[in-house]
C-alpha cells in the first residue's frame, strides 16, 4: 500500500511497542444496515486499503473495520487515512468487544489474531527519510463512562432535549421530549451506540453526542442554512442561502427565488393591517399557483397557516398579526424531499423573529398582469365555461364539455360542485353544489314554440370569468332544428366565444329556450360561419332533469322586456363553471 507517507511510517515504526503488551483495537470506518451492502462496501475498501474486515454489530447492522492494530498504531492510521480522505471523517477507534461474527473476508477469524503492523511503504526506509513533517493533531481518546456522565451533567435542558429529538429522528426513541434522561432515554442511547459500533453503556460521551447530532443535521448539509436579516421586510429568519437568493420586493412579499437547479422559493410576508387585512391575505393566498388546493389549512383570529400539496412541490405559509403588523413566510420545496423540507421548515420556524419595519405598499414592480398578484401567478382552471341555476338549491345545468377530466369543479364563488348527470351525447351536465347557495335568480324554461327570426340572447362568461360577471350576446333564432333536421337542436344566428358554452339561450322575455353548445364544425369537417351556433332544446334538458327528480320552473307566456332588464335578469341566474386539474 502506497498511501501512507514514508515519514508517517517512520514514526509508526519508532513508536510501536511489543504487541503482546498492548490492547488490540480497530478503526471502524462504516456501518451498513444489510449484509449485502456491507459486503459490497468491504470489497470496495479492500481494493485500496489493507487489513479490511467486516463484523456483525447486532441489531441488523454490520461494521467495516481496519485492523487489528495496537492502540498507538490505530490512532496514527486513523489520523493519516482521514487526512488523505481514504476513510470517512467520522471513523473512530473501536474495540473487539463491540464486534460479533466476522463476515469479511469470507472464512477469516481476525479476532484470534494478534495486532498486525500498520501498512508500510515498499519504497520508504529509515535511512532515506527526510526530516519528519508534523503529523496531524491527534484527537483525544474518548471518555470513560464516568467522564461521560460528568460531561453530560453540564448539559442544559435544551441540549438534552436536542439529543432526544435526534434519537427520535434516528428511530431509537419514541417517548416525550422532556430533557429527562430516564430509562427510556438510556435504552435508546444504548441502542444507538450498538447500531453505530460504540460500547453500549447507555451514556453518550462528548464525541458520541457530537456524532449523533452530526447525523441528525447531515440532512441540512449543502443548504447554506444561516440567519438572514431583511431590514426592509422587518424579518430575521434562517434561510437556505445556497439554494435561494433575494430577487425583489413586491408588496407584501420579499421574493427569494432559486439560485440553482433546486426549484425552491422563500417568500417573506410583511405588511401593516388588522384582522380584515389578515383574512384577506388568507383568501388571496389560496388563489395562487404556489398554494395548491389540496392540503390542511386553518385561520384563527390573529394568524393562519396554509399547506398546499401539489404533484411537484409542497408549500407552507404561515402569518401572524401582532401590533398592527402582519408578518410570516412561505416555503416552497420540491415534493418527495420531505425529510429535508420538514427539518428546514423547523429551523425557519424556530429562528423567525420580527424586527422593526414593514414593506411599503408602493413597492410594486413594473411587471403587472391580471394573472399576477404581487408577482405571483394566480391559480387558473383548466377550463372555464358557463352554466345556469335551475332551482333554489343551486343546481346548475352546463355543457358536458365543462366537466370532462376535472379533478374538481367549482362555481363562480369558489363553491365546489358534484356531477349529478353527464350526458356527452346530448352535451348536457347537471351539477349540485356541495354547500348551500342562494342564487340571485333561477331559470324559467319556455314551453311555447318560439317563432323563427325572433330575438334571442345568450348569457355567459365569454372571457372565462376575467370580467367578474356574465355578458349577454344578442342575435336571432335562425331555425328550430339542426342542420341535419335534429329536433333537439336550435340554430342560432349570433357570435359567441368558447366561455359562453353552457350558458342559457333566452327569448326576448328572458325565458330559457335551451343551452348553448360548444362550437364545432359539422360532421363533414366544413367550417361553419362564425355567427352559426346551436343550442340544446329546453325540452331535452327538462326531460333529463325529470329523470333526476328535479322539477324546474316553466312558462307558456311569451313576453318581451327591454335589453337592460333582460341582461340583468339573465345574468342573475347565469354562473361560471370552472374545471380544475
Amino acid at each position: 500500500m502506497q498511501r501512507i507517507l514514508a515519514t508517517v511510517l517512520f514514526v509508526l515504526i519508532a513508536l510501536r511497542a511489543a504487541v503482546a503488551q498492548e490492547d488490540v483495537v480497530w478503526v471502524q470506518i462504516e456501518a451498513q444496515p444489510t449484509l449485502a451492502e456491507a459486503e459490497a462496501r468491504a470489497r470496495a475498501y479492500a481494493a485500496d486499503l489493507p487489513d479490511v474486515n467486516g463484523f456483525s454489530l447486532g441489531g441488523g447492522w454490520y461494521a467495516i473495520a481496519l485492523g487489528p492494530y495496537a492502540r498507538n498504531d490505530a490512532e496514527q492510521v486513523l489520523q493519516v487515512y482521514r487526512a488523505e480522505g481514504s476513510i470517512p471523517r467520522d471513523s473512530f477507534i473501536a474495540f473487539s468487544r463491540n464486534f460479533g461474527q466476522q463476515f469479511w473476508p469470507v472464512g477469516a477469524n481476525a479476532m484470534n489474531q494478534p495486532a498486525t503492523n500498520a501498512p508500510q511503504s515498499d519504497t520508504a526506509t529509515a535511512a532515506s527519510e527526510p526530516e519528519p513533517t508534523p503529523l496531524p493533531e491527534v484527537q483525544p481518546a474518548d471518555e470513560t463512562p464516568r467522564e461521560a456522565r460528568a460531561s453530560e451533567a453540564q448539559l442544559s435542558r435544551e441540549d438534552r432535549e436536542a439529543l432526544q429529538i435526534a434519537l427520535k429522528w434516528a428511530g431509537f426513541y419514541d417517548a416525550a421530549i422532556d430533557g429527562a434522561f430516564g430509562r427510556g432515554t438510556r435504552n435508546s442511547m444504548a441502542a444507538w451506540q450498538a447500531a453505530n459500533g460504540f460500547e453500549t453503556t447507555g451514556v453518550l460521551t462528548t464525541l458520541q453526542r457530537a456524532e449523533l447530532l452530526r447525523q441528525y443535521n447531515a440532512v441540512l448539509d449543502g443548504l447554506g442554512l444561516r440567519v438572514v436579516r431583511d431590514d426592509v421586510a422587518g424579518i430575521e429568519i434562517a434561510m437556505p442561502t445556497e439554494i435561494v437568493e433575494f430577487e425583489k420586493y413586491e408588496y407584501p412579499f420579499a421574493h427569494y427565488t432559486a439560485s440553482g437547479d433546486l426549484p425552491a422559493t422563500v417568500l417573506l410576508i410583511s405588511q401593516k393591517g388588522g384582522q380584515d387585512t389578515l383574512f384577506g391575505l388568507y383568501d388571496i393566498m389560496q388563489t395562487l399557483e404556489i398554494v395548491p388546493p389540496e392540503g390542511p389549512r386553518n385561520r384563527e383570529n390573529d394568524s393562519f397557516f396554509l399547506i398546499g400539496q401539489g404533484p411537484d412541490f409542497v408549500s407552507h405559509t404561515e402569518a401572524r398579526l401582532e401590533d398592527g403588523d402582519i408578518k410570516g413566510f412561505t416555503l416552497i420545496w420540491p415534493a418527495g424531499d420531505e425529510e429535508r423540507r420538514t427539518r428546514l421548515l423547523g429551523e425557519m420556524q424556530k429562528s423567525f423573529a420580527r424586527i422593526d419595519g414593514t414593506l411599503n405598499p408602493a413597492q410594486i414592480s413594473e411587471e403587472q398582469s391580471i394573472d399576477l398578484v404581487s408577482g405571483l401567478e394566480i391559480r387558473k382552471p383548466k377550463l372555464s365555461r358557463s352554466g345556469f341555476y335551475i332551482d333554489r338549491q343551486g343546481t346548475v345545468v352546463t355543457t358536458s364539455e365543462a366537466v370532462q377530466g376535472c379533478a374538481r369543479i367549482t362555481l363562480e364563488d369558489g363553491t365546489e360542485a358534484d356531477i349529478l348527470l353527464d350526458d356527452p351525447a346530448l352535451g348536457i351536465a347537471v351539477l349540485l353544489p356541495r354547500s348551500g347557495l342562494a342564487p340571485l335568480g333561477i331559470a324559467t324554461f319556455q314551453r311555447s314554440t318560439p317563432r323563427l327570426q325572433s330575438d334571442v340572447a345568450v348569457a355567459g362568461y365569454s372571457y372565462g370569468g376575467m370580467l367578474g360577471a356574465p355578458t349577454v350576446t344578442f342575435g336571432t333564432l335562425a331555425d328550430l332544428n339542426g342542420l341535419q333536421g335534429e329536433e333537439t337542436l336550435k340554430r342560432l344566428a349570433l357570435s359567441t366565444l368558447p366561455g359562453d358554452a353552457g350558458g342559457p339561450v333566452v327569448d326576448a322575455g328572458g325565458a330559457v329556450l335551451g343551452m348553448l353548445l360548444p362550437r364545432s364544425d359539422d360532421t363533414a369537417g366544413r367550417n361553419l360561419p362564425e355567427d352559426v351556433n346551436f343550442a340544446r332544446h329546453g325540452s331535452a334538458i327538462l326531460a333529463e332533469l325529470e329523470k333526476l327528480g328535479i322539477q324546474a320552473q316553466t312558462t307558456d307566456a311569451v313576453n318581451q322586456v327591454d335589453p337592460e332588464t333582460l341582461t340583468t335578469e339573465a345574468g342573475n341566474f347565469t354562473t361560471l363553471v370552472n374545471c380544475w386539474d
